[in-house]
């Protein structure tokens, strides 16, 4: 029994650790739905590498937090 509870804390300690290294297009994907269900029109979302962001800004961190997504109005 306390094998399985230990199990049970590591499974879900290692969920925990695969959700912060979310896909770009994945996390892309999210925020849109969530911009476009509150009514947020005329946006550009786009990945760029961190070094890359300059004053544009910043909605999300992806792959590992190597790269941001980043918000614009058209």
């Amino acid at each position: 029994m306390k094998k399985l509870a230990l199990m049970c804390v590591m499974a879900g300690a290692c969920g925990v650790s695969l959700a912060q290294v979310k896909p770009c297009e994945e996390l892309k994907t999210e925020i849109a739905a969530k911009m476009d269900a509150n009514n947020v029109v005329n946006y550009t979302l786009e990945i760029v590498d961190n070094d890359k962001v300059g004053d544009a800004k910043v909605v999300g961190s992806c792959d590992g937090g190597t790269k941001k997504i980043t918000y614009s109005r058209k």
